[in-house]
């Protein structure tokens, strides 16, 4: 083969992965950076601007690594303290499947 044909295979094949990639991500990843990051986090550590203004605890809480996924997603659908209730901007798939994401933070 030559070098030409070589170079595009290997575009093609770059080109294929990164989609892949993408689709690779779980629709609770996509949720959860579309609607809980500002918040808490890529890493669910409340990081960030907000999260440390609202001093919201991050994932290595044992107060948050002792919370079941089941009132997790309660107080994501209904809200309680300085976290609003999601109910009307998710469906129950979507705040389930962030939850599951978030969950997968919990060291």
């Amino acid at each position: 083969m030559s070098k030409a044909i070589l170079m595009q295979l290997a575009l093609a094949i770059a080109v294929l992965l990164s989609g892949a990639m993408g689709v690779a991500q779980s629709s609770g990843e996509v949720t959860y950076k579309a609607k809980c990051l500002v918040c808490h986090g890529a890493t669910g550590m409340a990081d960030t601007v907000v999260g440390k203004a609202l001093k919201i605890k991050p994932v290595t809480d044992p107060a948050v690594k002792a919370m079941s996924q089941e009132k997790m997603i309660a107080i994501t659908r209904d809200g309680a303290g300085k976290m609003q209730s999601f109910r009307d901007k998710l469906s129950d798939a979507e705040i389930q499947a962030s939850v599951a994401y978030f969950c997968s933070m919990i060291k």
